[in-house]
Order: C-alpha cells, then sequence, then structure tokens
C-alpha cells in the first residue's frame, strides 16, 4: 500500500476541527477588531499581550513565547513600530541583544482588546460546562504532547 492508498475521514479528524475553529476565531477577532477601529491581527494582540504581562522582554524570549520562530516575529514587531505599539531598545548590558517595550499607543490597543477577549470567551464557552471545558484543555495539552514528542523523533 502506497501513500495515495490511505483513505482520511478528514471530518473525524482532530486536527481538522482544531484548524477550523481556529480559522473561526482568527475571523471573529479579525472582524471584531476592525469594528473597534482597532488596526490590530491576532498575532500583534498576543505580542501586546505578552507585553503588558512582563514589558521589556528581550525579542528571543518573545518570540519563544509567542510561538513564532524570530524572523517572523521581527517582521510582525516591525509593523507594529510603524503603527506605534511597540518600540525596541538595545539593552544595556548587550548591545547583540533588543528589549520591546510597549509603547502608550500600544497599551490603549490592549486594553481595547479586553472586553472583545472577553467577549468571545463567553460565546465560546456557551452551554459548555466547566467539566467539559476541563477536559478540553486536557485533551489539547495531550495533542500538544503528542506532536512535541513526535517533532523531536524527526
Amino acid at each position: 500500500m502506497n501513500n495515495t492508498d490511505i483513505l482520511v475521514d478528514f471530518d473525524k479528524s482532530v486536527g481538522r476541527w482544531i484548524g477550523s475553529t481556529t480559522k473561526m476565531v482568527d475571523n471573529y477577532l479579525h472582524e471584531a477588531f476592525q469594528c473597534e477601529g482597532l488596526d490590530l491581527s491576532k498575532e500583534q494582540m498576543i505580542v501586546l499581550k505578552k507585553l503588558h504581562e512582563n514589558d521589556g522582554l528581550i525579542q528571543n524570549e518573545l518570540a519563544f513565547l509567542t510561538l513564532r520562530d524570530k524572523s517572523s516575529l521581527a517582521r510582525l514587531l516591525a509593523k507594529m513600530e510603524r503603527k506605534n505599539y511597540i518600540s525596541r531598545e538595545q539593552d544595556d548590558f548587550d548591545r547583540r541583544v533588543n528589549r520591546v517595550f510597549l509603547t502608550e499607543a500600544g497599551r490603549i490597543a490592549f486594553n481595547r482588546t479586553r472586553p472583545i477577549i472577553v467577549g468571545l470567551k463567553e460565546i465560546m464557552e456557551k452551554n459548555i460546562t466547566e467539566e467539559e471545558i476541563f477536559q478540553l484543555i486536557n485533551t489539547l495539552q495531550r495533542i500538544q504532547h503528542n506532536i512535541t514528542t513526535a517533532e523531536a523523533q524527526i
């Protein structure tokens, strides 16, 4: 049997449902941000959130925390700098290291996303029990573990 003979029922695949749900969340956030006049992507909002939690992160740490490679994060940060959401400064002790800081505009933009995020969370969790949410998170964590383990063997 070769690869072309393998049939997969994608409608019963966990990956299909994770992927389509992610796409729906992305689309919802994009439209909600636009309706609020926010020139912001989900990825940029995640960076703002990480900096809100820990301003002045080293750029490489921020790449790790946002699950992005260094070059794609650099492009994202350049866009965010042009929008005046963040600033990058060389580290005082190691000139090779950039630290990333929220600007006042970035702080305001992040704070404007919070009601949108709370609303989306309420929409997603409507008619779902706490036990079901716990089970879903636990299952997704196991899936992530499985993928991480498989990647380590490649």
